[in-house]
């Protein structure tokens, strides 16, 4: 029998297989960054019966974007949207988590109010692209917060949580992966402070460990996951030590008692597959440091998943890019079904063509 296909918990939650749907920047929203009923749709395609859905990360702030075109969670007129989402999940028997985002300096001024610049714990660039109305352009060199603005940063993950409560969500996963804010903060070669968030792993783990901390404030730990990227250079990120860093973080995360752990495997960066390095730290090397449900993401294949979770690497596997062209995803695998090919020239922006025009199983295999 698949491992794959057994059940397994997340937080308070029985889940009937192990495919989660991993989050996916897709920039489809309406004006005002609103959900819209293409995104429902879309959802609801892929929402598998007691199976996750991790959502598209969701900016917690206006100053928090570097896609134009996401969805938000910084607004109560937002709210109305993500329960026409949810409630549609819920629907169809799935559980949906929603992914809080906030960029931090991968932004661009176009992007900002004012035209300000992006802000970053400290005034270091990062190499990469903005999305942006006018299309792709290079990160802007972001400025330093201070120190008392990074209290009312953690406020807006923390109201951003309640907005995603009130919307029907049934829990939040921090986004502390892929070189945003909190990664910024965490890895000392964005991170140059010399207050209490910079210099020692201790300070600056602080920042993710109280933006998970806000969330857990309003949902219970049980219902609060927290990504990270360990081994990805994406955005020009570095850090001297990673395994002491992501080690540190994994054991106190795992004393928060939240609900999972959401690894970003070596195989990533960014969106792009790179080669595989023995070296790196994935979820199989954090296993020891976190004892609860852990989740792997990147570049996994049906055989590779079901060999992460037979042997214990991790509890569950996202899909990304797969979930994208396989709506019901979980039942192909289940069945051994060829998968379709996604288009990544459809993956940012657009309308329905690449988003929500992929054909079921069985449209599939009779064509």
């Amino acid at each position: 029998m698949s491992k794959l296909f057994t059940s397994s918990k997340v937080g308070p939650y029985e889940l009937s297989h192990r495919v989660v749907m991993a989050p996916l920047t897709r920039m489809r929203s309406d004006p005002g960054n609103i959900p819209n009923e293409l995104m429902v749709k879309y959802y609801t395609q892929r929402a598998s019966k007691i199976g996750l859905i991790i959502s598209e990360a969701t900016p917690v702030s206006i100053r928090g974007y570097g896609y134009a075109g996401a969805p938000g969670i910084y607004s109560d007129t937002q709210i109305a949207g993500w329960q026409r989402v949810t409630d549609a999940v819920h629907s169809e028997g799935g559980r949906i988590f929603q992914q809080l985002w906030h960029v931090g300096r991968q932004s661009h001024v176009d992007l900002q109010p004012h035209g300000d610049a992006p802000v970053a714990p400290s005034a270091i660039a990062a190499e990469g692209y903005a999305y942006t109305k006018r299309g792709e352009a290079s990160f802007s060199v972001p400025r330093a917060l201070e120190l008392d603005e990074i209290p009312a940063i953690i406020e807006e993950f923390r109201s951003s949580a309640e907005r995603s409560l009130r919307a029907g969500f049934d829990g939040v996963e921090i986004h502390g992966a892929n070189g945003y804010l909190p990664d910024q903060f965490l890895q000392d070669g964005t991170n140059k402070r010399t207050d209490e968030y910079g210099g020692p792993i201790e300070n600056r783990a602080r920042f993710l460990l109280e933006v998970t901390q806000a969330a857990i404030s309003v949902w219970g730990p049980d219902r609060v996951g927290v990504r990270i990227s360990p081994s990805s250079t994406y955005g020009s990120m570095s850090d001297s030590d990673p395994r002491a860093t992501f080690g540190y973080v994994a054991t106190e995360l795992d004393r928060l008692g939240i609900a999972y752990l959401h690894v970003v495997e070596p195989r990533i960066k960014g969106t792009e597959d790179v080669a595989h390095d023995e070296t790196a730290i994935g979820a199989q090397h954090l296993r020891k440091r976190f004892s609860r449900t852990l989740i792997a993401a990147g570049g996994f294949t049906p055989a590779s998943a079901e060999a992460a979770v037979t042997f214990g690497d991790a509890d569950l596997v996202a899909f990304g890019r797969h979930f994208i062209a396989n709506p019901d995803l979980p039942e192909r695998i289940r069945r051994e079904l060829p998968l379709t090919r996604y288009d990544r020239s459809t993956f940012y922006g657009g309308d329905a063509r690449g988003y929500t025009d992929y054909p079921p199983a069985e449209a599939a295999v009779a064509a």
